[in-house]
């Protein structure tokens, strides 16, 4: 099946893909669709929030949340395809000749590339499913009573899938020699998961108190 265009494919070509024996997608993509569906429950929450009259004097804050969760969305779908991308062309690279001194040097440094990338993409994921908290977090108290709960799924998932693709950071780390990269990397790890936390954790009591 054509990874080119996973978007393409039903949930249920994707669930099959997924667990056959093809390396992708893998845990970076499958987090960013993890991701991708926090941030849907974020944006179906502010559309169900919009154009109703109980809730017009939160109407344009609601409607800023709605217009960067979308943005965030797109960002986790293109993440997805990125993913996927990076572990084919870390395939490539492994497969450079090494013969001669010449080549391991040119296929040592395109490794160095190519880790590097490999982990820029599932940290952006992280990222991006840590704007989703932020903007969970925003909606919580303002969003519609009668969906208010899917916020807490957008949390809770949001959360899940920016530690499960961080888990593609950290494999690849320890084979990158650039140890001032490495340490902002985990600088940023650090941040993400005890922010995340904090916030998954006051976005769900928000929204236990409002059902």
């Amino acid at each position: 099946m054509d990874t080119n265009n996973v978007w393409g494919w039903t949930t249920e070509e994707f669930l099959t893909v997924s667990s056959s024996s093809s390396p992708t997608p893998g845990g970076g993509s499958v987090s960013a669709y993890v991701g991708a569906l926090a941030a849907s429950m974020t944006c179906m929450v502010a559309n169900l929030t919009i154009g109703k009259e109980k809730y017009k004097d939160v109407e344009p804050q609601v409607k800023e949340i709605l217009s960067q969760a979308e943005m965030v969305l797109s960002l986790l779908k293109t993440g997805l395809s990125q993913d996927i991308a990076e572990f084919s062309n870390f395939m490539a690279v492994l497969k450079l000749p090494k013969s001669t001194e010449e080549e391991k040097t040119v296929r040592t440094e395109k490794l160095q590339e190519v880790l590097v990338s490999a982990t820029d993409t599932p940290l952006g994921i992280s990222q991006n499913c840590y704007k989703i908290l932020q903007l969970a977090k925003e909606l919580a108290p303002i969003g519609n009573k009668g969906a208010i709960s899917d916020v807490g799924v957008a949390a809770y998932l949001a959360e899940s899938a920016l530690k499960s693709a961080m888990l593609s950071v950290d494999i690849n780390l320890p084979g990158i020699k650039n140890e001032v990269y490495k340490e902002k990397v985990l600088a940023e790890r650090t941040r993400l998961f005890e922010q995340a936390a904090v916030l998954c954790a006051e976005t769900v009591a928000m929204v236990q108190s409002r059902m």
